[in-house]
């Protein structure tokens, strides 16, 4: 079989990966790629937007599968655009459909779902301009810190933790008087501050059955000890250590059931990958957020412990016999660390070239933003390089990324070296 995979991130460099070992996988193309994922297949100079661009590759690629990395082309319809074409209408899309993306791309939407199936989430409400007074005299009912979410896509950057009553109220205004975040932030939803310590949960499924991935925990700040602004994830790590058990198995029963019912019931067939970005307070899973696809970086470390065939797994999500695979797990620990450029998540500069990959022993380099020049590999976005690496506990596979990490330089390589600091 020949498979397009849509993105350019660590994501999907780590499914590129998975996929390339499958007995069952004829030829993978990566549309648009980075340096990495040119090892495992053969980049396509495509934008994952570019909906007719992508018609055009899978006719001329005998494409039998696509598979969507990104949430921003699922949130704009390309499921649906290959349901719409008669051309393209046979060939299975891993990735929910516009409405189902829905779950990601409006913030309001997946509030209100998770409300009406009764799934444990933060109190909130939703303003809009027109209701800027009532937003600020909501911030006035709540405790501090404030949460303050952009509506839309934001790149990851649309959420806002805000510690004073004044910069809330400033911030509420930003986002919604001057459109802060553009479109994304034309609503805003405001709601409590939850206290605990966040994971996130993956399922795979059908429609109709689902198999439930290693849950993982990432680390968003840029600084020590989670300091700094948000960025997109400096690291991860799995299995959640206070995450075993009982706590797991209310995650499967008051998340992940309720949302699969609810969007059963809702009659959105849903064939794809969830992600449940989750606060575990006081032993109680609250729902975050959902993503219509899996994360980044705990694909990097998820990935690596799914003992089943991808293409197998992926072929069963199309046909509805999810029920049928079997998969299991590497009980081992994974920790991957995240290699950013300098001034990220603000403004770096690219094209910085990268050495000592030859160098590295007993870990996954996953390629996040690079790209091939004249036979270099150089940088290419924020977040570059994750070292992934397995060990018998969290600290060993922390420490043999972590000494991998030094083996890799560019000018202005920077990194965490907390990940997993409060497990």
């Amino acid at each position: 079989m020949n498979i397009l995979l849509l993105g350019s991130g660590g994501r999907e460099h780590a499914l590129a990966w998975k996929l390339a070992q499958s007995p069952l996988l004829t030829s993978l193309f990566i549309a648009p790629g980075n340096a990495g994922t040119a090892s495992t297949g053969t980049n396509l100079p495509v934008a994952v937007n570019d909906f007719q661009a992508i018609r055009e590759a899978c006719i001329s690629h005998q494409i039998g599968m696509v598979i969507v990395g990104p949430e921003d082309p699922l949130v704009h319809g390309i499921h649906d655009f290959f349901l719409d074409n008669p051309e393209l209408r046979k060939i299975p899309v891993i990735g929910p459909t516009r409405q189902a993306a829905m779950l990601e791309g409006s913030k309001d939407f997946a509030k209100a779902f998770l409300r009406k199936y009764c799934i444990p989430t933060a109190f909130s409400h939703t303003f809009t301009i027109q209701t800027l007074a009532e937003g600020i005299a909501f911030l006035r009912t709540l405790d501090p810190p404030y949460v303050l979410k952009a509506d839309g896509l934001a790149a990851g950057k649309g959420v806002v933790i805000c510690p004073t009553m004044d910069e809330a109220m400033a911030e509420l205004t930003a986002m919604l008087s001057d459109a802060k975040f553009g479109e994304a932030s034309s609503k805003v939803v405001i709601e409590e501050f939850l206290e605990g310590i966040e994971l996130s949960a993956f399922v795979v499924t059908d429609g109709t059955h689902y198999r439930i991935f290693p849950e993982a925990k990432d680390y968003k700040k840029i600084g020590i000890g989670d300091t700094g602004p948000n960025t997109g994830g400096m690291g991860s790590i799995s299995p959640v250590p206070f995450a075993r058990g009982n706590f797991l198995e209310q995650v499967e029963r008051q998340v992940i059931c309720p949302t699969l019912d609810g969007l059963q019931a809702e009659g959105i067939i849903y064939k794809g990958f969830i992600f449940f970005g989750l606060m575990n307070v006081k032993g109680v899973p609250c729902v975050i957020e959902y993503n219509c696809r899996l994360g980044d970086p705990e694909t990097e470390v998820v990935l690596p412990r799914i003992q089943a065939d991808f293409v197998e797994l992926c072929q069963a999500v199309a046909d509805g016999t999810l029920d049928r695979v079997e998969m299991d797990l590497d009980p081992r620990f994974t920790a991957s660390v995240m290699l950013v450029s300098e001034g990220y998540p603000g403004s770096y500069e690219k094209g910085k070239e990268i050495t000592g990959l030859d160098q590295v022993t007993g870990s996954l380099v996953f390629h996040a933003g690079t790209k091939a020049v004249d036979g270099r590999i150089v940088t290419n976005g924020g977040r570059v390089l994750a070292v992934t690496s397995f060990g018998k506990s969290l600290e060993e596979a922390l420490n043999r990324s972590y000494e991998n990490a030094e083996k890799i330089r560019f000018e202005g390589k920077y990194y965490r070296t907390d990940i997993g600091f409060d497990l």
